[in-house]
């Protein structure tokens, strides 16, 4: 083969290269230095928001859970601990509202002598106050109850007081202790150790509807200091009115209640204990109806400076005569 023809070969070559790319090859629209043509031969004007409207759109996003950043604990969240019932609280008997005020001995019984503000009990063992409270026992150094709402046992302590629980006759005629300091000049004042002396002072004769007093008197080598007492009249015949302490309670305290049934309650005391020759209390009655009245201490205790009780000789029962 000569140059000629060679050189013709190459030249076919080439030129069937450059067609095949030229149909290969097409522009894109919107590509620099090739403008579409549109059916009339003008150039497109297509712009840059109408470009942007053709691309394909994109899932908006969300607003923000959280911030990323903020410190995160990883323990388990708090749960409260259950709630545990809590049983109330058990009842408990209210403070006892007695004091003891005395010891007596009625009809060969050992009795106490309760106080409670202006009332005065004289109870043994087995007696209610109340409908509260029952007496349990009596003892010398103090007084069990029960509160009965609760059955539960509760004690009312002696005090200063020393309660004697021996035979009525034993106690009767066993005299008082002398205080502390004081026994060798009681041993020199044997007249000082005898019972004290209780009497009644008022008319024999009263009329019906008109009032009188009945005066207690009370004579004692011994210093008195307090008592507690009971008084019991006929109620048919006499009306309590009043009841006032005497001489020897004047500046003490004195306190006292009326039972309608023909019962009064007394309870008085002082500061000083004193040898006495006085009035321990005057009552006023008011005569009902004729008849033949009387007053009788039934029980009483009278305690010394010590707080022992004092022998005393129990008084005869009043007694009057009612005319119409």
């Amino acid at each position: 083969m000569d140059k000629k023809r060679i050189r013709i070969a190459i030249a076919a070559g080439l030129a069937a290269a450059a067609a095949g790319g030229l149909a290969l090859w097409r522009p894109h629209p919107g590509e620099s230095g090739v403008e579409p043509r549109t059916a009339a031969g003008a150039p497109s004007q297509a712009t840059e928001p109408e470009r942007l409207a053709k691309l394909p759109s994109r899932q908006a996003i969300g607003a923000a859970r959280g911030q990323p950043f903020d410190p995160r604990s990883w323990a388990p969240p708090h749960r409260p601990a259950p709630a545990v019932a809590v049983a109330a609280p058990k009842p408990v008997a209210p403070p006892i509202p007695y004091r003891v005020a005395g010891q007596v001995m009625h009809d060969g019984l050992n009795q106490v002598v309760l106080a409670r503000e202006d009332r005065v009990f004289t109870v043994r063992e087995g007696d209610t106050l109340d409908n509260v409270y029952r007496v349990e026992a009596i003892r010398p150094d103090a007084v069990t109850i029960t509160y009965l709402p609760l059955a539960e046992l509760q004690q009312i302590p002696v005090g200063g007081l020393r309660l004697e629980t021996g035979p009525a006759n034993a106690l009767a005629s066993a005299p008082a202790a002398a205080p502390m300091g004081a026994q060798s000049a009681a041993q020199g004042a044997s007249a000082d150790a005898r019972p004290a002396q209780l009497r009644w002072e008022g008319p024999k004769q009263v009329q019906a509807g008109a009032n009188f007093d009945v005066a207690l008197k009370l004579t004692s080598g011994q210093p008195v200091r307090a008592l507690p007492m009971q008084l019991n009249y006929d109620a048919k015949l006499l009306e309590a009115v009043a009841v006032r302490p005497g001489d020897l309670f004047a500046d003490g305290r004195f306190s006292y209640r009326v039972n309608p049934s023909g019962a009064i309650f007394v309870g008085a005391s002082i500061d000083k204990a004193m040898p006495a020759d006085a009035e321990l209390m005057v009552v006023t009655f008011r005569p009902i109806r004729s008849g033949n009245a009387e007053l009788r201490l039934s029980a009483v205790a009278l305690q010394g400076a010590a707080g022992r009780v004092i022998a005393h000789e129990p008084p005869a029962a009043f007694r009057t005569a009612i005319l119409q």
